[in-house]
This record gives structure tokens, C-alpha cells and sequence, in this order.
């Protein structure tokens, strides 16, 4: 944590001059890991000030469909699409364009489903924006889930080098598979998921690391969810987050 705050006097500081650093704030994406737009606009708009990028998971939009997206993208929050497609190239390419028209800025889908699924959601994703005149979202390829402790270095080359040839914008890995993934980082966002402060408990996440550690080892966009989310503070737990990442 930076020197000389505490998270209630990091917050209050944030809440006098307006914002968290952009610098901190853009490699931030908040987790709505909830079954209720209620609570997610909850904590979207409380912790706005933290975190650039809002990510819908599976849970979220099951419960409320593609107009929880589409709210918030018109709320002018970056949305994040975690639906992890994974199926024949002709159905992901037809919900990669329903999400493409939807305004939102990522979407991710299994590298593992191959070049062609792969390649189907580039561009279903593009035609759906491009039919609504908006910019098209980027495709993150998921390449081995933070769960997974058995996937070994070589898969993990093989799936990230299938990523970029078949188009997509990013990939999303462990933060100690950024090593592994550094070549590719000049052409590929890097999505990391997983991070834990100090001491905190990893849940159900196999390989973690902290944020400062992702961000320094070239993390471009950190997923932060029950850290924060699950907190009995959210706003402090963010604040204490930010704390960190500044040193």
C-alpha cells in the first residue's frame, strides 16, 4: 500500500480530486460476478471511480440477458463480455454479432474450439457492430483457465500463437503465464484474472499472483471480482487495491 494512507484515507483522497490515476484505473476491470442487475449496477456506479472496464460473466447475463450489456455500454462504461464461447464456428459467429451489436468492447472465446471458431467470432463480432455503426469489439481468446493447474508450457505457446493468427485482439491468461506469452505481447492485450492481494484467499484459483506483480510483469488488464466484490467494503477494498498497485 502506498506509504503514509490507510484504504478510508486513500478513498477519501480519490473522492477529493475526482478519480483514481488513469494510468491505474485503465488496467482495472471490475467483476459483476452476481445474478442480479440490481446489485451490478450497485457496484458498477459505486466503484466507478476505480475501474475503467465492467465484465459480464456467464452468471450476470444469464439472469439478465443481452440489455445488461447493452445498458451499461450505454451508461459509457467499457464492457467486458466473458461468455468463454466455445462451439461449431457458425453459432459462435452468430452470438459473437449479437454481442458485437451490442456496444460491447471485449468478448471472449475458448482458444481451444480452434483457427475457424476462432476466426468466425472475429468476424461475427465486427458485422454485428459495423450493422450499428459502432466500433467492433475485441476478441479475447481464453487460453488456459487460472482453475487449470495441469496445462503445461508448450499448450500454452501453441494456443497463444493460435490467437494472433487467427485474429483476435487478446488473449486472456494466468498472470504467471505472462512469461510464457511475453513474445506475443507487441500484437496481444493480455487479460489476467486471478490476482489476489497479500494474504488474501485464492478461492478456487490455481495459479495467482498479486496485481502489482501482473501489472509489472506486463499484465495490460487486470479482472478483479471477490476481492472487491465480495468485500464487507467494496469502496475500501478497491481504494486498498489502488493503494497497492501505487506502491
Amino acid at each position: 500500500m502506498t506509504e503514509g494512507f490507510q484504504p478510508d484515507e486513500l478513498h477519501e483522497e480519490i473522492a477529493d480530486e475526482g478519480e483514481v490515476p488513469a494510468e491505474i484505473r485503465s488496467h482495472l476491470a471490475l467483476a459483476l460476478d452476481v445474478d442480479d442487475v440490481v446489485a451490478a449496477r450497485r457496484l458498477a456506479f459505486d466503484l466507478e471511480p476505480f475501474f475503467g472496464t465492467l465484465k459480464v460473466g456467464l452468471e450476470l447475463f444469464c439472469a439478465t440477458g443481452t440489455e445488461t450489456v447493452s445498458g451499461f455500454t450505454a451508461a459509457g462504461f467499457d464492457v467486458f463480455c466473458d461468455l468463454k464461447l466455445h462451439d461449431i464456428p457458425t453459432v459462435v459467429g452468430k452470438a459473437a454479432r449479437v454481442v458485437g451489436s451490442l456496444g460491447a468492447r471485449w468478448l471472449t472465446v475458448h482458444v481451444q474450439g480452434g483457427g475457424d471458431m476462432l476466426r468466425a467470432a472475429v468476424a461475427g463480432a465486427a458485422a454485428g457492430a459495423e450493422g450499428v455503426g459502432l466500433p467492433p469489439p475485441g476478441i479475447l481468446g481464453v487460453t488456459v483457465l487460472t482453475s487449470d493447474a495441469t496445462a503445461d508450457r508448450s499448450e500454452l505457446e501453441r494456443r497463444t500463437a493460435l490467437a494472433v493468427d487467427s485474429g483476435c485482439t487478446g488473449i486472456v491468461c494466468a498472470a504467471t503465464d505472462l512469461e510464457v506469452t511475453a513474445p506475443w505481447a507487441d500484437r496481444l492485450v493480455r487479460v489476467v484474472p486471478g490476482t489476489r492481494l497479500p494474504g488474501a484467499d485464492t478461492h478456487d484459483q490455481a495459479r495467482v499472483t498479486t496485481p502489482r506483480q501482473a501489472i509489472e510483469a506486463g499484465a495490460d488488464l487486470l479482472v478483479v471480482g471477490r476481492a472487491v466484490t465480495a468485500a464487507d467494503e467494496p469502496v475500501l477494498a478497491a481504494a486498498e487495491l489502488v493503494g497497492h498497485l501505487l506502491g
